[in-house]
């Protein structure tokens, strides 16, 4: 019998959990033509995936999920949409939430790297945050790391945790290459770009260590001083508007390369691949990931990747990346003049990082969470 599906797409145009809502939507329309989807957004996002099929219908709701009383509308709301099942695609779940209900929890952020002088909210949001798990019919963890991370802190049975892995966004993987170059020319020159740079995309909180980034860049820079190719070597932060982070701003001042830090905030996806491709290497240093999708991303265009080995992210990137420790800046540096100065690593890491991108995709995402669906559903 076909399932009526609610799922939480109010975050559908964010840069992390827009990109799982997007493609988990057409993952989900590519193998299931039975069971019936109302995905919820505001306003503004009600034209957002104009190509799904006609047993996906967008339901419109214009309340933020910040609001506090979400808590009590969006359960309101969702119970006059009759599902027989609701999907929560991030840990924010409303505290009257109706049931069942699947809920994704992306990381743990929130919670291990939260102010210390914030005793009181980090509390609430533990209790509220396992209030949500406990609750839930099923939880999807995006990592083994993650669902480590969620059983410690839930206590729940692992049986109703399970792994299931993210993907990058198809407009990532190389075809057309012809007319990729002209676009990568023309987007390049409008940034005016004409160097050779360092790249890395992602937001800016503070367990993406990018103050450590910019001084691994500054030693990694003077070290390749005299190179032929990388002696006037930038780097290109995609994400934040460095404005927000006095952290960030203050490193890139100590370590003297205000002029080769380039921030360009927020770009489109298709943006984005251009500079992937462009870049010397990806360099993603984050000290804590659920999943680590921009590493995949890179690979998936063919760029070289150094990123930590700590958390989820030796999982995700394999043997297709250089690792290294996200806590000292010397061996970031290394990580990027290896990646940059030994042509046969970087083919290696080019080819290996096609075919570890390549173990991703939706369709196979979709296929493990429509499982989960049926399950939560009959349980």
């Amino acid at each position: 019998m076909p399932l009526d599906i609610a799922i939480d797409a109010r975050r559908i145009r964010d840069f992390g959990i827009g990109s799982y809502i997007r493609g988990l939507l057409r993952g989900l329309a590519g193998i299931d033509a039975s069971n019936r989807y109302k995905y919820v957004v505001g306003p503004a996002e009600v034209n957002a995936m104009p190509e799904l099929p006609a047993n996906f219908q967008p339901a419109l709701y214009e309340r933020s999920d910040w609001a506090h009383f979400d808590n009590i509308a969006f359960p309101a709301f969702l119970r006059s949409l009759s599902p027989n099942l609701v999907h929560i695609p991030l840990s924010r779940v409303p505290f009257f939430m109706i049931r069942p209900y699947v809920v994704t929890i992306h990381d743990m952020a929130h919670l291990l790297f939260q102010d210390p002088a914030s005793r009181l909210r980090l509390e609430l949001r533990r209790y509220r945050f396992r209030r949500g798990l406990v609750r839930a019919a099923r939880i999807i963890a995006v990592s083994e790391a993650t669902k480590r991370d969620v059983e410690a802190a839930s206590g729940l049975p692992p049986e109703r945790i399970r792994r299931v892995y993210n993907a990058p966004d198809p407009v990532f993987y190389n075809g057309g290459a012809a007319v990729a170059a002209e676009e990568r020319q023309r987007t390049m020159e409008r940034y005016q770009i004409n160097y050779p740079y360092l790249l890395y995309a992602g937001n800016i909180r503070r367990h993406k260590n990018v103050p450590r980034l910019v001084e691994a860049f500054a030693v990694a820079r003077e070290q390749l001083a005299a190179h032929p190719d990388y002696h006037d070597l930038r780097l290109v932060i995609i994400g934040d508007t460095i404005s927000q982070f006095p952290a960030v701003r203050q490193a890139v001042m100590k370590s003297r390369v205000e002029h080769m830090v380039r921030f360009l905030g927020f770009v489109p996806y298709e943006t984005l691949r251009c500079f992937f491709e462009s870049a010397a290497a990806f360099v993603f240093p984050s000290r804590y990931e659920g999943f680590g999708l921009p590493p995949l991303e890179a690979m998936a265009c063919g760029t070289p990747v150094v990123t930590s080995n700590v958390s989820s992210l030796p999982e995700v990137v394999g043997d297709a990346a250089v690792l290294v420790n996200p806590e000292n800046v010397f061996d970031i540096a290394r990580g990027i003049r290896e990646v940059l100065t030994d042509g046969n690593l970087r083919a290696e890491l080019i080819r290996r990082g096609h075919e570890q991108a390549s173990r991703f995709s939706w369709a196979q995402t979709a296929r493990q969470v429509l499982e989960i669906y049926q399950e939560a559903a009959e349980g």
